[in-house]
């Protein structure tokens, strides 16, 4: 499910428990004969570093990547037996390892020298990572190569900034860097460098789409900066939201963890404005630009849940939500 985008003008603080990074990537994939929907959402603050993997109906789980971001010490190799909570009997086992993680500038998603595996029944479920030996050695288990591969398909990430916003995100197959400038009533939209899009008086303009090329690749772009708009001036805060979508778009499940924390906590903070207190629910209403963009992939079939269906896997779907900080 889709957490409301948009609430009365908020300010996020820089505060040691706000993130710096925070990453969440939905899969296709199959747990025990089952397909699922599997969420990895990847959180970084001042003082601590983690990975939240959750199947909704199925299993919950957070590993903590570092003692601390200031620590030299890294953990040790970890697994972890899981019985799953929809199906008797049913039970799948863990395996990470981030002792040599390397990761870009403060990103909270690893880019190379790891691996996280879920496997059952002597049967490689999930694989994320580069050091597929280092884990066959280690769970003495054979790699068979599925008929099936594991599939992102939507990647939802919160980016913190003043006017700049900067990611990375991979299009078909291929990696680059996603960039979005908001100042002076102007909307930029940068791939690789290079300026794609640009959206002038944005007063009139806060919510649209648009169709852009990464890479050879068209997609839809759609952009909502009400908050922006109507919440004007020096001291200006709040969020944005940006979809790039590329065919049949994705699919976005309920937010849990550090997601729901920090979302929980924005829509709180309304309260301190003067303006009544918005109502935070685990399943509140997708936002006028998510529905947009649903509707014009799907036919209008509301895809508000976490059991949408993914059709033939060849959409995906970046979402950005771009905060404002002091």
């Amino acid at each position: 499910m889709i957490p409301a985008c948009f609430s009365s003008p908020n300010t996020l603080s820089n505060s040691s428990q706000m993130p710096q990074s925070l990453i969440t990537c939905i899969y296709q994939t199959q747990l025990c004969n089952s397909p699922v929907h599997l969420t990895l959402t990847w959180s970084k603050t001042l003082f601590s570093h983690s990975l939240t993997i959750y199947a909704a109906d199925t299993f919950s789980i957070t590993i903590s990547l570092y003692p601390s971001t200031f620590s030299f010490l890294r953990n040790r190799p970890g697994s972890k037996s899981i019985h799953l909570t929809n199906q008797h009997y049913q039970k799948i086992k863990l395996y990470w390892d981030f002792t040599r993680a390397e990761f870009s500038e403060s990103s909270a998603e690893p880019e190379s020298c790891f691996y996280i595996a879920i496997t059952s029944n002597a049967r490689v479920e999930f694989f994320m990572g580069d050091l597929r030996d280092e884990f066959i050695q280690r769970s003495g288990i054979a790699w068979i190569r599925h008929s099936a591969e594991p599939t992102l398909l939507s990647r939802r990430e919160h980016v913190f900034g003043r006017r700049n916003y900067v990611t990375r995100a991979q299009f078909m197959g291929s990696k680059h860097e996603i960039g979005i400038e908001c100042s002076g009533g102007v909307l930029k939209v940068k791939v690789n460098g290079e300026t794609s899009l640009v959206v002038k008086r944005l007063a009139w303009k806060f919510r649209g789409n648009e169709r852009i090329m990464v890479g050879g690749v068209e997609v839809e772009f759609f952009w909502d900066v009400f908050n922006w708009v109507n919440n004007c001036g020096a001291n200006s805060s709040g969020h944005g939201v940006f979809v790039f979508q590329v065919g049949d778009g994705g699919v976005w499940p309920e937010m849990v963890g550090p997601e729901k924390r920090l979302m929980r906590k924005s829509l709180s903070s309304s309260g301190s404005s003067g303006l009544p207190p918005i109502s935070v629910s685990p399943s509140p209403s997708c936002s006028s630009v998510l529905q947009w963009a649903e509707e014009s992939s799907d036919g209008g079939r509301s895809s508000c849940s976490s059991t949408r269906s993914s059709g033939s896997g060849a959409g995906f779907s970046l979402l950005l939500y771009a905060w404002r900080r002091d």
